[in-house]
């Protein structure tokens, strides 16, 4: 899919079939939220790639409770990446968001349906998320930034409705 017409169009999907993104895909969704650009190109992130049901279900039970509910926040999604970033960097926040923007368009490109999934912060501050940190090889005080969960979805979304103000600077004319 051509860029543009990828950022034009890709959506946040809420729903998805027991079909599996293929592991070579996954690995070139990722690459393209290593190549985010981050603030004095610190590049202060890390990448997990969860596939394996036992970790998605204790996650979403987890993300699920700091939301106060038992249903599925990651809508049945079989995979996800998430994204973590190092908060002693200015823009920790910044980059680790540019690079799940890059996840999201990547997987759009790719034909993958995906959409960003909050609450990896409180997740991985827990105690539980901390021993998948260091299971993981993630330095302690690195911060969850967002889950990426991915999959196929039969959903038929409809089109974004925009709604955000733009203001041309007349000097600019």
């Amino acid at each position: 899919m051509d860029a543009y017409e990828c950022l034009i169009s890709r959506r946040s999907y809420r729903s998805f079939t027991n079909k599996r993104v293929p592991h070579s895909c996954i690995e070139k969704i990722v690459y393209a939220g290593q190549c985010a650009p981050t603030g004095m190109d610190r590049q202060p992130l890390a990448f997990v790639v969860v596939e394996d049901t036992e970790t998605m279900a204790l996650l979403s039970k987890w993300n699920a409770q700091v939301m106060g509910v038992d249903t599925d926040p990651f809508y049945g999604a079989g995979q996800m990446i998430i994204v973590f970033a190092d908060p002693s960097v200015p823009t920790y926040m910044n980059d680790g968001s540019l690079a799940m923007g890059n996840l999201l368009n990547a997987a759009c490109a790719f034909g993958v349906n995906a959409c960003w999934i909050h609450r990896a912060k409180e997740i991985f501050e827990s105690e539980g998320g901390k021993k998948l940190k260091r299971k993981w090889n993630i330095p302690e005080n690195f911060e969850g930034i967002g889950h990426c969960i991915l999959g196929y979805s039969d959903q038929k979304l409809k089109e974004k409705k925009i709604t955000s103000k733009v203001v041309w600077d007349p000097s600019c004319e």
